[in-house]
């Protein structure tokens, strides 16, 4: 037997289902940056969760800033809008529990792949200082 088929897959039915909700909870980088190429990058806002000095230092063009540590029941948002939370990489979980904090007040969020570590490899434009500074998330 091999190593990928020694357990066997989902039926369809299960798969399609585990993948939209994927999907639903997931932004890719890919579409982001088709969205903002478009002009179609309407109804959702980027959101940096890490500090402000990592905000400072490196951003995707457009986000916002909303520590993860700063989200609490005084946070304001359109409720409207979907907010597509980011953070360094797959190894920082700041946009994860940004995005708990926010869907536990109410709003609708998504996390974006990757966070900005992935962006920038796929050469998306990158905006600030450029010094880079150590997670502090």
């Amino acid at each position: 037997m091999t190593n990928v088929l020694r357990f066997p897959p989902a039926e369809p039915p299960a798969a399609a289902a585990f993948f939209a909700a994927e999907l639903a909870h997931e932004a890719d980088p890919d579409d982001v940056i088709r969205d903002m190429k478009e002009g179609t990058a309407h109804g959702y806002v980027l959101v940096e969760t890490r500090a402000p000095e990592a905000f400072a230092a490196l951003r995707i063009p457009g986000a916002i800033n909303l520590p993860h540590r700063e989200i609490d029941e005084g946070t304001k948002l359109d409720p409207d809008l979907v907010y597509v939370c980011y953070c360094e990489s797959f190894q920082c979980n700041a946009a994860t529990k940004g995005a708990l904090k926010l869907a536990l007040l109410g709003y609708q969020v998504k996390r974006l792949s990757g966070g900005i570590t992935a962006w920038q490899a796929a050469g998306y434009p990158v905006e600030g200082s450029g010094v880079q500074v150590a997670c502090s998330c």
